[in-house]
């Protein structure tokens, strides 16, 4: 009988995918009036968690992502309303 090959995990970071979803998040944030700080305070995240979305450190998880669009009230939709292009 065979082994069974352990497949080694390989950490998902779609630095294009990210850098869209940062920039459409800003201009969501800033369409509805709320800087960093006020988005940070009113969804109960820290100020460096917001920024870091917005710079690509992090990769938000979907429960983030929850949380942002109830804090913006939009459909979590409207958070990935952007054209997400091909692979290469």
């Amino acid at each position: 009988m065979k082994k069974a090959t352990k497949s080694k995990r390989v950490l998902i970071f779609d630095e294009e995918g990210l850098k869209l979803l940062a920039k459409h998040l800003k201009k969501v944030r800033m369409a509805k009036g709320y800087s960093q700080e006020e988005l940070a305070y009113e969804s109960g995240m820290t100020l460096s968690q917001i920024a870091r979305i917005e710079t690509v450190k992090i990769n938000p998880t979907v429960s983030t992502i929850f949380k942002l669009a109830r804090t913006l009230q939009v459909p979590v939709s409207d958070l990935f309303d952007f054209k997400l292009p091909k692979e290469n």
